[in-house]
């Protein structure tokens, strides 16, 4: 082989190796924003607007402490900083905890051993870069023995959204129509409780027969709107846990509920929509709550990393929920009671 031909062939083996080089730079590129897409938000979300009821015939009351004032009603932003971010983590069933991802510094998510293990005293309502979730404890009591459960969504009247439980994006207007300042975050939001008996000052409750302490409960999560997406497609799809199980709790302590959305009027009226309140895909089942006794309740509130919609599109967004309880009488249907370890 002459000398030139030798050189040819020198060269174009260099421009193969300078592509395939190049591509290889793409794809890990492309991995690496697809990897990062779970967790990265330039911007953090936040809650602007949450309120909690409780309205049942049975005289169920809530209350900030158990000493406090018993009412039929709580202000969300009395209980907890509203400002405080949401960003994007995960709960571990096994490790009864929640979780913020590791990346190296090409991007790509690390191993789950080298994962943020978060806790409550340093991680929840916190304004600073260590605020991941939200968590409010209130408490609850009844003159009779009632089964409690999520209110269903019952919208009031026109261009109000309604009572009952749900969660949305809040419409904000624009020029000349609304838009959705949830920006796809009331997809991915998940609302946890943990619910034990307490006595009058709060610590557990203890009964005085057999000296059994009162067990908090299994963790229950809400997922509203379950079956819409950020992508316009809609159907419930399983979130899966970090724990390798195909959802983050066991199904029997999940809390399901279709999609709930707002509409423009027709015509379109500045600072009025119609909203459609989404349905309970089975009983929300919570706790039992004996007469006499005092109820607490923890309440946790994230957007959930593993789902499928929590996307680095949402930005500074803004949520309408409502948080509503009822109850049922014991001779109706009713919930299982909270289980005591003997």
């Amino acid at each position: 082989m002459s000398q030139k031909k030798i050189v040819k062939k020198r060269k174009r083996n260099k421009a193969y190796i300078a592509f395939y080089l190049y591509m290889l730079m793409v794809l890990m590129s492309l991995f690496s924003v697809a990897s990062y897409t779970w967790f990265s938000l330039s911007q953090t979300p936040r809650v602007s607007d949450m309120n909690m009821y409780v309205t049942t015939q049975a005289g169920m009351e809530l209350a900030a402490t158990p000493r406090g004032e018993w009412g039929q009603q709580l202000d969300f932003r009395e209980l907890v900083d509203e400002t405080a971010p949401l960003r994007p983590i995960t709960w571990s069933e096994q490790q009864q905890c929640f979780y913020a991802a590791g990346y190296g510094f090409d991007g790509r998510m690390l191993d789950i051993a080298s994962w943020q293990k978060l806790n409550d005293e340093r991680n929840a309502n916190n304004t600073t870069l260590d605020g991941y979730y939200i968590k409010t404890t209130f408490y609850a009591r009844s003159g009779q023995n009632v089964n409690v459960k999520f209110s269903p969504a019952v919208e009031v009247s026109e261009g109000i959204a309604g009572s009952g439980t749900y969660v949305m994006g809040k419409p904000e207007w624009g020029l000349l129509i609304h838009k959705n300042a949830g920006l796809g975050a009331e997809y991915a939001i998940r609302l946890g409780l943990r619910i034990c008996w307490v006595d009058t000052n709060g610590d557990p409750y203890v009964d005085p027969n057999t000296g059994i302490t009162a067990e908090p409960s299994d963790f229950l999560i809400y997922e509203p709107n379950c079956d819409i997406h950020a992508d316009g497609s809609t159907g419930y799809r399983l979130t899966p846990s970090i724990d390798g199980t195909e959802t983050l709790v066991s199904p029997e302590n999940l809390i399901l509920q279709s999609g709930s959305y707002w509409t423009e009027c027709d015509p379109i009226v500045r600072g009025e929509v119609v909203h459609h309140l989404g349905d309970f895909l089975d009983t929300p089942k919570l706790f039992y709550l004996e007469s006499g006794k005092i109820m607490k309740i923890d309440l946790y509130i994230w957007l959930e990393g593993q789902d499928v919609d929590c996307l680095n599109s949402i930005q500074k967004a803004q949520l309408i929920a409502n948080i509503q309880f009822t109850g049922d009488t014991e001779s109706q249907s009713g919930l299982t009671p909270i289980p005591v370890t003997p």
